[in-house]
């Protein structure tokens, strides 16, 4: 068996609130079911938030970027995290946040190509 692309998911408590939140941060999202928001990414993927008021905020899930300061500047512009800055080490950089229900969300810029495809 081969697995060919991932797709992440994270419950929230209110999918109005949090598709304002994911649309600010990911750009427009596509309306999968009436419960189920979801944002395609360009070499694949994707991340699905879904209310599950039960398991809101106990989520976590990493989003690969090709340049960790321009995301860095885009949470701080935008306001979703005004003391973003990138964690720097050998093998990735990083950024991490929270979504409005506590959810974590790493932001990754590996430097080695073979870490993320």
């Amino acid at each position: 068996m081969t697995i060919d692309n991932a797709l992440a998911s994270l419950a929230v408590s209110d999918l109005e609130v949090a598709s304002r939140f994911y649309a600010r941060l990911l750009g427009p999202g596509n309306v999968a079911m009436p419960e189920v928001m979801e944002w395609q990414f360009e070499r694949g993927g994707g991340l699905q938030v879904y209310t599950a008021p039960e398991r809101a905020g106990q989520g976590s899930c990493t989003l690969v970027v090709n340049d960790i300061d321009e995301l860095a500047r885009h949470l701080r512009a935008t306001g979703i995290a005004e003391d973003a800055e990138p964690v720097r080490n050998e093998v990735v950089d990083t950024v991490m946040i929270k979504d409005p229900d506590g959810n974590s969300i790493a932001f990754s810029n590996p430097k080695s190509p073979g870490l993320a495809r």
